[in-house]
């Protein structure tokens, strides 16, 4: 019989250790869900803000640049039709590191550029930040391939000779 009970106490006793490690792992696995909520709180938040100063501010990547520049210059001639943006995907892809990048890209890219109605301030903003990024032949690059999406697409658009002069300006470029 004290055999028994030692047998049910130990029974007990691991019984209410083993819900004790339980509710401490519900708990500590509760925290890590809170914490991981709150940074992405802050990271919402933080992109968030900068979306609000402008949609340019918020750009730190090149190709998200460069597709936003060129989305918004081809842009100003009306909304950018499926074949032209198949166009621009592939030259962004060229790019790019993969293409979940060349999406978001390009999404991004379309948003900002109907944000914001002077593609004069899009060049203000973004011609200075790739000039920083960008070497010259890669600079080059891009005047081809904004080339290339006006060109591509149901209708070729012709780029207003003084965006492409502004532009050229602002990468850094000599203008004659």
């Amino acid at each position: 019989m004290p055999f028994l009970i030692a047998i049910l106490g130990l029974l007990g006793a691991a019984a209410i250790w083993w819900y004790r490690l339980k509710a401490m792992n519900e708990a500590a696995s509760e925290v890590a869900d809170v914490i991981g909520r709150v940074q992405g709180n802050i990271r919402r938040k933080k992109l968030r803000r900068q979306a609000a100063l402008s949609p340019l501010t918020a750009i730190d990547d090149p190709v998200v640049a460069a597709a936003t520049l060129i989305t918004a210059i081809v842009s100003e001639h009306g909304p950018i039709l499926p074949q032209r943006e198949a166009v621009m995907r592939e030259v962004i892809a060229e790019i790019a590191q993969s293409p979940k990048k060349t999406d978001e890209a390009v999404v991004y890219a379309k948003w900002a550029a109907s944000q914001i109605d002077d593609t004069t301030i899009v060049i203000d903003k973004l011609a200075p930040f790739l000039r920083e990024r960008l070497d010259p032949n890669e600079r080059d690059d891009l005047l081809r391939m904004m080339n290339r999406v006006a060109q591509g697409g149901e209708q070729s658009v012709r780029i207003a000779d003084q965006r492409m002069l502004r532009l050229r300006q602002k990468l850094g470029f000599e203008v004659n």
